[in-house]
């Protein structure tokens, strides 16, 4: 919750993402989105107000060759450079996906 002066406004802080290529994996049938980053490489990020929220993403790390780490828990936004997103979490995901 943020306030201004004295109205409590429910907010989300949202890391933003951009697609990668003109379509979606052809392997996986899923876009693969990045982390937008400002000039100085922090994540661009935003807070805004939950009414203009459509609906939360679902992000699969694209892992690439190597094995995953051991104390990979918390912090795989942090690890991977780029995330399918998944298309298939339910139906109403994959309306507005496809």
């Amino acid at each position: 919750m943020c306030s201004f002066p004295d109205v409590l406004y429910p907010c989300a802080l949202v890391h933003w993402f951009s697609h990668v290529g003109q379509s979606a994996d052809p392997g996986m049938g899923m876009w693969t989105v990045e982390p937008d980053v400002m000039d100085d490489g922090a994540p661009l990020a935003t807070v805004i107000h939950l009414d203009t929220i459509i609906r939360a993403a679902h992000l699969l790390p694209v892992f690439g060759s190597s094995f995953v780490p051991e104390d990979l828990y918390f912090n795989s936004l942090d690890v991977y450079h780029s995330y399918f997103v998944n298309n298939n979490v339910n139906h109403h995901c994959h309306e507005y996906l496809s």
